[in-house]
């Protein structure tokens, strides 16, 4: 019986919370994953799994606000996997507080990472699928943030509107390439980089209180939401955003 070859997958913020979630559902689902995180950033936990799922998982270091290590990242895990075939660009980090006591280098350090890096990651793999006449699809971390207004993540979600239009832009440029590029937009997901913020019951509940169905989104859908828009069979989804919000939109 024939068995289709699978496909190497590329996840950014691969450690913990919706990375993590998102390659082991790829690895369980027929790809192969390298597990990119910052320097010093175990991923052996995930990598770990790579056994029960049948995978190869292949931890690369990643520092989104350095180019020679985006381009050395893309590079390895191509080199050692056989080739790309998607990029889960999901990596990023978080800034709250009020807009008027954000300063410059809080600016700067968050834009670094959630758009110039996912920006330069992005471009960086249509490079090397552009190079190798590959086709590629690319799925980005959006978030509803980037859709609506809430006090006090004026930055974060500014960024997350920059990646929304990203997306878009990208998916024109690149449809000829064969390159598809979408993304999610997560509302407050149960992630361990949220922990301290849903520990309070107050906000916890302000928060449950915005959405529709009275529940958080978890890590495990929207990595099944990544897997839809990355699926090679979707040829003709290119340039959306995919709300995972619990109906936050909808209202």
């Amino acid at each position: 019986m024939h068995t289709a070859p699978r496909r190497v997958a590329l996840v950014t913020g691969a450690a913990t919370g919706i990375g993590r979630a998102t390659a082991l559902d790829l690895a369980r689902h027929g790809y192969d994953v390298a597990l990119a995180d910052l320097p010093g950033v175990s991923v052996e936990e995930v990598a770990n799994h790579a056994d029960a799922a049948g995978a190869r998982m292949l931890p690369v270091e990643l520092d989104l606000r350095n180019l020679a290590s985006i381009e050395a990242c893309i590079a390895t895990a191509a080199a050692e996997l056989g080739g790309l075939d998607v990029l889960v660009n999901n990596a990023g980090t978080t800034l709250r507080g009020p807009a008027v006591e954000i300063d410059w280098d809080d600016w700067d350090r968050l834009m670094a990472v959630n758009l110039k890096g996912q920006y330069f990651m992005a471009t960086r793999f249509a490079r090397w699928c552009m190079a190798q006449k590959r086709p590629g699809a690319i799925v980005s971390t959006a978030s509803t943030h980037g859709f609506t207004g809430i006090a006090q993540q004026s930055v974060y979600g500014i960024s997350k509107g920059g990646i929304i239009q990203m997306t878009r832009m990208l998916a024109v440029e690149w449809a000829r390439e064969g390159i598809r590029v979408n993304a999610v937009a997560p509302a407050t997901v149960l992630t361990p980089s949220r922990s301290r913020m849903l520990n309070d019951p107050a906000r916890r509940q302000m928060m449950l209180d915005r959405l529709p169905t009275g529940q958080f989104p978890t890590a495990e859908e929207i990595a099944i939401a990544i897997r839809f828009l990355a699926a090679p069979e979707n040829v003709s989804i290119t340039g959306h955003i995919l709300p995972v919000d619990s109906g936050l939109l909808a209202v």
